[in-house]
């Protein structure tokens, strides 16, 4: 039995009513017709029994089902998966469903203005920002902003007024009046262990025509250095500028991703090349708890 010939006798009774299947299916003379046969008429009698319904008013009802191929593992962002228990969240504040998206919007804003400020203002040959995160705390009448960076002197010698310029074009690109903003710059000891910094040391080697190869191997000395119990780093896109995408990946050590207790930072960077844009996907296995 062909699926073509099968397909053939269900366009020609869909729609039509319990009898007038009945007698399709004996006068078409395709192999597929005895089983389809066999289906309607256990689907009719089930009808008639369990629901007690009458056969007159059955109508055979044939949705096309769509072909999908499912992954072999389903993934899951790895900090979403430990929030509650050993991770927190980036942004603290409370507001109404009707203002939610707005606030996530504020959110995005803010993370944008700061990093596009840093960008421009940082003193570094290699490109790195040096922002591990960014966390928001809002209130009624202050939003509290603390910048994690490895680089903090950077950006903050020569200008020692940088925050407060930094403040004030957080205040005009959000247009706030009626409340306060402060920012803080937190020092990171280890800017390595984080995989946000990673990944913009792997973006400025790509970018500057570095094999990913020897990009990664350096990433990972980086990473030993900062005592890490395991790395995970994967590059997808056009490698080295070949024609045909692929993906490659290196582990160094454990990386624990099933495993609740065990604290894994998390990051996705895309970087931009001569090429195409590549993905840049790390996972820092730190500590277990």
């Amino acid at each position: 039995m062909s699926a073509h010939k099968a397909r053939r006798v269900l366009d020609q009774i869909r729609g039509r009513s319990y009898q007038e299947t009945l007698m399709i299916l004996e006068l078409m003379p395709y192999r597929a017709c005895y089983p389809i046969f066999k289906v309607i008429y256990s689907a009719a009698a089930n009808a008639k029994h369990n629901m007690g319904l009458n056969e007159e008013y059955l109508v055979i009802i044939i949705k096309p089902q769509s072909t999908r191929v499912l992954p072999m593992g389903q993934k899951i962002n790895p900090l979403g998966f430990r929030l509650g228990t050993i991770q927190g969240h980036h942004s603290l504040w409370f507001a109404q469903p009707k203002n939610y998206s707005k606030g996530l919007q504020e959110d995005q804003k803010i993370r944008e203005c700061i990093k596009n400020y840093v960008q421009k203002n940082m003193r570094i040959s290699s490109g790195v920002e040096g922002i591990a995160r960014i966390e928001i705390q809002k209130r009624i009448d202050l939003i509290q902003i603390i910048i994690h960076m490895g680089f903090p002197k950077l950006l903050v010698e020569g200008k020692p007024r940088r925050i407060e310029e930094l403040q004030m074009n957080v205040q005009k690109e959000l247009n706030y009046v009626n409340r306060k903003l402060n920012i803080t710059i937190t020092r990171i000891t280890k800017p390595y262990g984080h995989p946000n910094i990673l990944a913009e040391f792997i973006a400025g080697q790509l970018r500057n025509r570095v094999s990913f190869r020897k990009a990664i191997k350096k990433a990972i000395e980086l990473t030993e250095q900062a005592d890490t119990k395991g790395i995970q780093v994967q590059i997808a896109g056009r490698i080295d500028g070949k024609e045909i995408a692929r993906v490659e990946w290196i582990r160094e050590g454990r990386v624990p991703l099933q495993t609740i207790r065990a604290k894994i930072d998390y990051c996705s960077y895309r970087v931009r090349t001569i090429y195409g844009v590549l993905g840049i996907k790390i996972w820092i296995f730190v500590d277990e708890e």
